[in-house]
Formats: structure tokens, sequence, C-alpha cells
């Protein structure tokens, strides 16, 4: 999942579709176009929403050891600390030492203490916003918690179910795109927050109920065999109108219903086949899983680094995608392994 967000950053730099720090613009056909719009259209169907399925999944296990003090205590110190390090350092060295998107002819000091006062810093927290959603979302359940009771484990939700938490995402993402199009706070864009607040509870809900490791293998592929040739048709046919907005309108309505659809779908079925094909880790594997998190946070400033260093590089964008989210993976995996998680302050949170 992390190496998605990498991915998605690094076609932002080159696709006219993405919002990104640093990008480059070249001229691009049609078919070029259409690519990058169904890889970042599809990874933003589910990727963060499946992240804060998985994150739900160790919240019961934590909070039951810990209690809710303890647990949002640590939680403020692993979750809360990276977003402060990011809104007042990290992410305004990135921007006026990297992306030079600060452009004001003013010295460092001088920029970072009007971010400060204006109050900018608190829209600029990068991809931490997830960090913040979920430490929001850890404290409203922490409030709520009580200790549950021993229960046998419950079957793993059947299709009727998969359907209506399909349909119960849409509604949602279709009512507050209407009432609220476009709006963010604090970084986060809320017409998502249907998907990302049912995930969190259904991964929670897992977590309680025992039934990630009793979904059906069969179940979870047919659904995402589903969403791949027949979703990508649909996909098709909603987008070739124009582009996608938000409000009270037929699209946006079709477009929420495809995405919920196929978050479900892409998140069922890439669970089971992890599960079922992947169940295990090697040298490789456990070097990426300790290093996922450092990752995440400081991706930003190298796949900047990475796509300045191939601005003169003549070739198509795709390709050129390619190459940037490779270079990008090594360079922040590497500095993560042998800098960021070898300094004791940053690796107490790393």
């Amino acid at each position: 999942m992390i190496l998605l967000v990498l991915s998605m950053h690094a076609a932002d730099t080159y696709s006219p579709l993405g919002n990104w720090y640093f990008v480059q613009r070249p001229p691009i056909s049609q078919l070029t176009l259409l690519t990058f719009a169904a890889w970042q259209m599809y990874l933003q169907s589910f990727f963060m929403g499946l992240l804060f399925f998985v994150a739900g999944v160790f919240v019961p296990p934590s909070i039951d050891r810990k209690g809710p003090g303890r647990f949002l205590r640590d939680r403020a110190f692993r979750l809360g600390l990276p977003v402060l390090l990011y809104m007042f350092v990290l992410g305004p060295v990135t921007e006026y030492y990297i992306s030079h998107s600060w452009t004001a002819p003013y010295s460092f000091a001088h920029e970072w203490w009007h971010h400060i006062t204006d109050l900018e810093v608190l829209q600029e927290n990068g991809p931490l916003w997830f960090l913040l959603a979920l430490l929001i979302f850890s404290a409203v359940y922490a409030a709520r918690y009580a200790r549950p009771r021993e229960q046998a484990p419950r079957l793993a939700p059947g299709n009727g179910v998969l359907i209506l938490f399909a349909i119960a995402m849409a509604l949602g993402r279709f009512v507050i795109r209407g009432v609220l199009p476009d709006r963010s706070i604090f970084n986060m864009h809320i017409g998502d927050f249907s998907q990302y607040i049912l995930l969190f509870g259904a991964g929670i809900i897992a977590a309680r109920d025992g039934w990630l490791h009793t979904f059906p293998y069969q179940r979870g592929i047919r659904w995402m065999m589903l969403v791949l040739p027949i979703g990508f048709i649909a996909w098709l046919a909603i987008v070739s109108g124009g582009s996608v907005h938000d409000g009270w309108n037929w699209r946006s309505a079709a477009y929420g219903a495809w995405e919920s659809v196929t978050c479900v779908a892409l998140s069922a079925g890439i669970i089971v086949l992890f599960r079922a094909k992947a169940d295990g880790q090697n040298a490789l594997t456990r070097l990426l899983s300790r290093n996922a998190f450092s990752v995440y946070v400081f991706h930003p400033p190298f796949v900047i680094l990475a796509a300045r260093a191939l601005w003169n590089l003549a070739w198509p964008a795709i390709p050129k995608f390619l190459l940037l989210t490779v270079l990008a993976t090594v360079t922040t995996f590497a500095a993560s392994e042998l800098v960021f998680r070898r300094i004791p302050v940053l690796r107490r949170i790393l």
C-alpha cells in the first residue's frame, strides 16, 4: 500500500490530473491521458480506504491491552508527532529548498514565520493528513470504548452485506460532496470521509468478530475480477462524457457508485490474495515492512528530488513515471533504513 502511495505521487508529477508540490507537464496523447486517469482513479478509489481498514484491524487488540488512556497517549505520540514534524519542519523544508513552491524572494526564516502566523501551517500536512485523520478516528473510538465480552467468531460478511456496505459508502459520498463540494479541513478532503470512516469501522469489526482470516478466498477474488473488466467499462462510460464533478448531478452519483463498488471489491480481493499467497516474510519484505511507516512520512522530498534529476530525460510520460516510481522507492527506503531509523529521536516514532 505504501508503494502505491509513492506511485500515486510519481504519477501526479507528470499527469495533468494530479496535484503535487512539483510537476512537469509535457504534452501527452489521449491514450497516455487515459492510462494516467485509469491508474490514478482506480488507486484513488480504494488505496487510502484500505489503509484505514488495516489501521482499524490493529485498534482492538491495542486498546484492549493498554486501555483507552494509554492507547490514546501512544497514538498521539506515534501519529501526532510525525504530523507536527511535517507541518513545522519537513513540509516547509520541502517547499522552500526542494520543490521551490515557496517562490517569494525571502529567506527561509521569513517564509517559515509567515507560514505559521497566517495559519497556513494548519493546511500544510501533506500526505500526513492520513495520520491526523487516523488520530481523530482513534480518539472517537477510545471515547466510546467499553471492554467487550468474549464471543465466538462470527461469519464473514456475505455478498448482500458487501453490496449494502458499498451502497452506504456511495450515498455518504454523494451527500457530502453535494453539500460540501471540494471542501478540505486541515488538508483532509471531506468528500472521501464516508469511505474512510466506514472502512476504519469495518477493520475494527473484522478484528472483533474474527472473520478477517475466514473471509472466503473465492468470494474476494470474484469481487475483484468483477471490477476489472466490467468495472472498467463502467468507468469509461462515466468519464468519457467529461470530468467528474462534485455536486447534485448524475455523473457525481454514478462515479460515487463506481468508486464505492470498486473500493469494496479491490479491498476484498487484495486482502484474500495476500493472505493466501504472501502470508510470510523474507529478508526483503522484513526490510520493507519495518520501513513502511517512515517512508510514508518522508517520501515527498525524495519523489521531488528524483523528479528534478529526471527533468531533462526526454522519455514519454508513462515510462518516465515508472522510472520515477522506482527511483523514489529505492532512495526513500534506503534513506529510511540507513539514516532516519538510526536517529534515536526519530526511531521512537518511526
